[in-house]
């Protein structure tokens, strides 16, 4: 997720969950060749296992970026074929090049030559008003002969004209039993399913038929919901006893990048959401967001959302 998914909030989500894979923001093979390759690649080591997601339709740039991939150690180079945005759609990438199979088939192709890091696509079930299961089986079976042996299926048709991309999250009918289809169809292929999963309980219903699970959103703003995930979903034990121990181990972290001269804040963003659902939550985010308070060092904007978090009461800048 654009502007989401960054190095900061990948290392919140691995103080919660050890073993789920994790996905870069979508970069643009543009961004990468032409711009500052250390700002858009750079991630910690925590992070294992980290995806590296790309959005392109030049197979000879996909195959430069994954060369990229495999030299910053990323474990899995992934190619976006179900962003709806207007912005991707002009640089000819995105959803709309489910209506290009063939060509998918030879970025994919060119990456795999490029990489020995395996080469995955997540793409929609559908674009625009095209809902037959024929279209998504068949970009499926072209790409797959390829060599593509990962698939990403976001269950809802990408609308690429008359919708934002909220809306696109929204509107198209999820339809699931269409990707539980293709893992029948395509036995051989790793098949998992994204959209509107959020709790353990859907994402097991969807692991009987799939072989996995991607969420984002709900990841995003209810990061506790992963807590129990390596236990359930890996056999592994759970890092996370409380959220407790997750703001202060994150609370180190914050004092790393307050100490490199980056802002705290801009990192914080993303665990806004860490207490949500608990009382004391609104007081604790207040505390985090205020900008007022971005000047002081992030140990000390702790002390004060803590006590607003335990208290309830106001506190001032």
């Amino acid at each position: 997720m654009m502007d989401w998914t960054t190095a900061d909030c990948r290392y919140l989500h691995r103080l919660i969950t050890r073993h789920t894979l994790l996905y870069t923001e979508m970069v643009t093979t543009g961004a990468l060749l032409h711009g500052d390759q250390g700002r858009h690649l750079d991630f910690n080591a925590e992070e294992h296992p980290v995806a590296l997601q790309l959005g392109g339709s030049e197979p000879e740039d996909l195959a430069a970026c994954a060369r990229l991939a495999e030299r910053w150690g990323y474990d899995e180079v992934n190619l976006n074929c179900g962003c709806p945005s207007e912005r991707v759609q002009k640089g000819a990438f995105g959803a709309c090049l489910m209506a290009e199979p063939q060509l998918v088939a030879d970025c994919v192709k060119a990456m795999r030559d490029a990489t020995a890091l395996p080469v995955t696509v997540k793409h929609r079930i559908g674009i625009d008003r095209i809902e037959s299961y024929d279209f998504v089986r068949d970009f499926v079976g072209s790409v797959a002969a390829a060599g593509c042996e990962v698939f990403i299926v976001h269950a809802r048709n990408a609308w690429l004209q008359g919708l934002s991309p909220k809306e696109n999250r929204e509107i198209p009918p999820l339809r699931y039993e269409l990707v539980a289809r293709l893992k029948r169809e395509f036995p051989q292929l790793t098949i998992a399913v994204n959209g509107g999963l959020k709790t353990p309980d859907e994402i097991a219903a969807q692991l009987e038929l799939l072989d996995g699970v991607m969420v984002g959103r709900e990841a995003y703003h209810e990061p506790w919901s992963m807590v129990q995930w390596d236990s359930r979903f890996f056999g592994q034990p759970d890092p996370a006893a409380s959220r407790e121990q997750v703001e202060a181990a994150w609370l180190d972290y914050l004092d790393r990048v307050h100490a490199s001269g980056r802002s705290w804040a801009h990192a914080m963003r993303h665990a806004l959401g860490l207490w949500n659902g608990t009382p004391g939550a609104r007081r604790w985010r207040q505390v985090w967001s205020d900008h007022r308070l971005k000047a002081l060092p992030p140990r000390e904007v702790a002390r004060q959302a803590t006590a607003a978090r335990l208290s309830g009461a106001a506190v001032a800048a």
